[in-house]
């Protein structure tokens, strides 16, 4: 693919689930559900170009992974005619 921005979805420290950046210190996001984080990571990996989102279980494993396309770009490239 060309673009190694990826998200993981892991538990977080404190509860509930965080959206991380693999080797990021800091989490991106977090949420109180494991839905609402994959979704807000989807987003994220959306909005920076398309990337893979990693869904770990409560074990730390990875359980499922999604590829995600592109997001809306508000200044797409012109149509050259």
């Amino acid at each position: 693919m060309g673009n190694d921005n990826a998200r993981d979805v892991v538990p977080g420290k404190d509860g509930g689930w965080d959206v991380v950046a693999p080797g990021a210190k800091r989490a991106s996001a977090h949420a109180d559900t494991q839905a609402q984080a994959v979704d807000r990571a989807r987003e994220i990996v959306g909005n920076a170009g398309g990337g893979e989102v990693r869904i770990h279980g409560r074990d730390g494993r990875i359980r499922d992974s999604d590829t995600v396309a592109p997001g809306n770009d508000p200044n797409p490239p012109r149509d050259k005619k």
